[in-house]
């Protein structure tokens, strides 16, 4: 082997230990034992060449001693051993810089954005703006990788903020604003004269129309554990145990019981148990037109009803022009009802009396007029399925306020979803029941039948546990009512009590509102009777007023009535007789005058228990 052979290998792998060590600094050594491209080798010859051309001339030059002994080792050693010996040598060295190097870039403080995982020298002029404008704005992040794809990374999102609970989706209520009068105002104290001592209206604090109506809620008011109530409709009817109707569905005593157990969903009986729709083929008939008009009814309604012809229709006064255009009236009425209004000229075609659409009801479900209208009284919403609030009225009573008034202050203020008043002079239902049978509003068996039922339920007498309830007997005649879910089940169980027991009521009331109370927060807000006599006016009824009574056919001549005759209330007495009641001269003697007191007896108020109690 010559000196110029041995120098040629020698400069080669010292060339190739060079760029061993050269690239591993830039990179990889797998990457680059893979293979570079073309240019890349090129551009790093030209930049390695000189480095090693003046290692490669110091060490043949200056060490020229050293390379004899390279020679003199080949001499005695085959060549294959000794390249691998140098080749081990370098790579050796070359692993001794990448560690050298690696360590120097960790503790190296890097404070750019952007980082390589290879080399490329061919970058478009686009992604050198990227790049550029990724640096200047510190707000983006870009990685290039050996595919010449550049990949940003969004900015991390803001520190997410403590979580705030949506808005209520149910009306929660309002204060007035300070300075409001009604903030502050309290019932006067009752007269001092104690020769009047009867029922009268007490000042009430009406807020202005145009503020009522802003006050309005938009949402609905929450009803607690019950959010889906439905009605059963059956066909089939099976009578229950006791009481019932077919218009009611005869519900079970177990369906009862489980009626009270309040759920978040409920399918109750309500009335309206067949046909296609409450009023159509279901009992309590109603024309297409007028369920029409009833439909279209989806703010506020009044409701009164008049069967048998019991009363005198009372139209409102004092309603502003809002509520005339958007409040619907509706009066119901029966046949017998209809053909006493139209002899008396009140009710023509258009079966309008003033504000009140008048709606006559065919097939009535019951006999008992004051049983049919509990119908429109507690079922109003089965009635108006789209309406939100409705007032009940009962026929002998005329309204002298506003409707948007009236809820505001009974209902909307007080945050409460159903009110009543409260009886002027009975608060216990014990009472309440004694003073029905005394007026003999309904048979004596069924009003102790339906005690006794309620007193093995638990029903107790009214006492200072039940505060801060304040009475367990209501008035009746008037029900202001938001249409939820649970004041609808509340009219739909005291129906059923009605329906099943006795048409009274007020018996039934405490029973109903203290079931559900105990499973849910929910209860009635009972306003003082005199509160409800100041918005609504007290009539008699017809039969009271005899005079009134429905006027014959027109004859052909005209009928006079004389003025000056009387509707006599007292009951002649055994000894009188006709000359003795038709001769208005005759001084009566002292017997008479007996009888007479003794006859006044009967139309005396007795108070339940008394022993003169007239049964």
């Amino acid at each position: 082997m010559t000196n110029g052979s041995v120098d040629a290998r020698s400069s080669r792998v010292a060339s190739l230990g060079s760029l061993a060590v050269r690239s591993s600094s830039n990179g990889s050594l797998q990457q680059n034992q893979v293979g570079l491209g073309l240019g890349l080798q090129q551009q790093m010859n030209q930049l390695i060449s000189p480095v090693v051309s003046s290692k490669k001339a110091s060490k043949m030059f200056a060490n020229k001693e050293k390379d004899n002994a390279f020679i003199w080792i080949f001499k005695f050693v085959p060549r294959k051993k000794v390249g691998m010996l140098l080749l081990s040598i370098a790579s050796f060295a070359a692993m001794l810089w990448i560690l050298y190097i690696a360590r120097g870039e960790i503790n190296q403080k890097n404070t750019s954005s952007i980082r390589f995982s290879g080399f490329s020298p061919r970058i478009d002029e686009r992604r050198d703006q990227e790049l550029d404008s990724a640096l200047m704005n510190e707000r983006m992040k870009i990685t290039l990788y050996d595919d010449r794809r550049v990949v940003s990374h969004p900015p991390p999102p803001p520190p997410i903020a403590a979580h705030t609970p949506p808005p209520p989706a149910y009306f929660t209520g309002y204060t007035l604003p300070p300075g409001n009068p009604c903030e502050t105002f309290k019932l006067p104290p009752p007269p001092a004269d104690k020769k009047k001592t009867g029922p009268r209206p007490c000042p009430v604090c009406f807020l202005p129309v145009e503020d009522a109506i802003a006050l309005m809620p938009k949402l609905p008011s929450f009803s607690p554990v019950l959010h889906n109530l439905t009605y059963i409709h059956d066909e089939s009817l099976i009578k229950s145990e006791f009481g019932g109707s077919d218009f009611g569905g005869y519900p079970s005593l177990k369906q009862r019981y489980e009626s009270y157990d309040i759920r978040e969903s409920m399918d109750v009986h309500c009335g309206f148990v067949r046909g296609d729709r409450p009023g159509r083929k279901s009992g309590f008939d109603i024309n297409d037109s007028d369920l029409f008009l009833m439909d279209q009814c989806h703010g506020v309604v009044v409701a009164s009803a008049i069967f048998g012809a019991y009363d005198l229709i009372q139209e409102p006064v004092n309603i502003s022009e809002t509520a005339k255009q958007n409040v619907c009236f509706f009066m119901f009425i029966d046949e017998e009802t209809e053909k006493f209004m139209r002899n008396s000229r009140n009710l023509d075609d258009s079966k309008k009396i003033g504000l009140w659409n008048v709606v006559v009801i065919y097939n009535l479900p019951y006999t008992d007029p004051r049983r049919n209208g509990k119908v429109p009284k507690l079922l109003s919403h089965r009635l108006f399925p789209n309406a939100r609030y409705s007032i009940w009225l009962d026929g002998k009573l005329k309204l002298v306020v506003d409707p948007y008034q009236i809820l505001e202050r009974f209902l909307w203020r007080e945050n409460a979803s159903l009110a009543i008043s409260r009886h002027y002079k009975r608060f216990d239902v014990f009472l309440e029941a004694e003073a029905n049978k005394v007026a003999a509003k309904y048979d004596n068996a069924s009003i102790d039948f339906q005690i006794d039922f309620y007193k093995k339920e638990g029903l107790t007498p009214y006492s200072s546990a039940k505060l801060p309830i304040r009475s367990d007997v209501p008035e009746g005649c008037v029900v202001i009512r938001e249409h939820v879910p649970i004041s609808n089940l509340f009219t739909c169980l005291w129906f059923n009590e009605v329906d099943r027991f006795t048409s009274r009521d007020q018996i039934s009331f405490s029973t109903v509102r203290d079931k559900i109370r105990s499973k849910t927060n929910w209860t009635v807000n009972m306003f003082w009777d005199c509160e409800r006599r100041n918005f609504v006016v007290q009539g008699y009824h017809r039969d009271v007023l005899e005079h009134w009574a429905p006027p014959p056919p027109i004859p052909s001549t005209p009928v006079i009535f004389n003025s000056q005759s009387t509707v006599i209330i007292d009951k002649p007495s055994k000894n009188s007789t006709e000359s003795n009641a038709s001769n208005s001269k005759k001084t009566p003697s002292k017997r008479h005058r007996r009888d007479k007191r003794s006859s006044s007896r009967g139309h005396r108020k007795i108070a339940a228990g008394s022993r003169n109690a007239i049964t």
